[in-house]
């Protein structure tokens, strides 16, 4: 991205909650990413006219015009499909936040549209671009796994916007499978109390050498939002990751990876690894909730 811009990408970004309004601060302010892109408007279901001078587009206008080049889809969750699904077939590139579908067969779907188009489709994973995750990544290369748990704690999520809490909380599952390679399902459990809006997922995974991974997500009202971990090598333990410094611009880090898969700049290879486990991830997240609906 050191090369000037021949030409700038339309695009639009769909919802504007948290994840979208950073998209469109990134979007507006000047980075080399940015250089690449050109913020034409937000699509939202509120009526809000405009935001900080960017205006409001209905769907249909971002489908239909020939400016708007690339989507962002920062809306819920149960949303993502089938905005990916009609972005896709009007001929635009797709950028959309984790999790892309809450199916693995959706997911698969949406890549072989993707292909078919010729248009670039990036799941966001800011988690892989956190200096807790690069700390970590240096700490368990070339060490032995004998055992491990990452325990999860947040406030109340809506299943129904957010769908099930092993897809809601693919984030701690790329983690595992990015540090220890592709896991299996082993059990896994779900204790639920929707009268006190509480929820507790037990997940028992094991690596390809057998090595058992615990996962769990727990939610409810007063949990604070935090993560604890803790693997046991032969050569030692790691508990928790120390302070290893502020989380800068991870959004706007993913933003410029978007950007290089528009432009061509990443291999073949890359791309079909990014892809493997991504679909991995989703297809572990499927499979855990199907495990905990039959033992309902």
């Amino acid at each position: 991205m050191n090369t000037e811009p021949k030409r700038k990408f339309g695009v639009v970004v769909v919802g504007v909650g948290r994840a979208g309004s950073v998209r469109m601060r990134d979007l507006r302010n000047p980075h080399p990413s940015s250089a690449f892109l050109n913020l034409i408007g937000f699509v939202s279901r509120r009526e809000l006219g405009s935001i900080d001078g960017v205006q409001q587009i209905s769907l249909e206008d971002a489908l239909s015009s020939q400016e708007v080049e690339v989507a962002y889809i920062c809306s819920e969750s149960s949303s993502h499909e089938d905005y990916i699904r009609q972005f896709l077939n009007a001929g635009k590139h797709v950028l959309v936040e984790y999790p892309m579908t809450l199916s693995l067969a959706a997911a698969q779907e949406l890549w072989e549209l993707a292909e078919q188009k010729g248009k670039v489709l990036h799941e966001e994973h800011v988690e892989l671009l956190m200096e807790e995750f690069a700390f970590l990544k240096k700490e368990v290369v070339g060490k032995d796994l004998l055992k491990g748990s990452l325990l999860f704690t947040a406030g109340p999520l809506e299943e129904e916007r957010f769908g099930f809490p092993a897809f809601s909380g693919i984030s701690r599952l790329t983690w595992l499978v990015s540090l220890f390679g592709e896991l299996s399902l082993v059990s896994a459990t779900l204790e639920e109390r929707k009268e006190d809006q509480y929820m507790k997922m037990t997940v028992c995974l094991e690596t390809e050498k057998k090595s058992p991974l615990s996962w769990i997500e727990e939610k409810g009202p007063g949990l604070k939002r935090n993560r604890y971990l803790s693997f046991h090598f032969k050569s030692g333990s790691l508990e928790n990751v120390p302070n290893v410094g502020v989380n800068k611009n991870i959004f706007l880090k993913d933003q410029n990876i978007f950007v290089q898969k528009l432009l061509g700049q990443f291999s073949e290879k890359e791309l079909a690894a990014e892809k493997k486990r991504i679909l991995h991830c989703l297809g572990l997240a499927e499979e855990i909730q199907k495990y905990c609906c039959s033992r309902k």
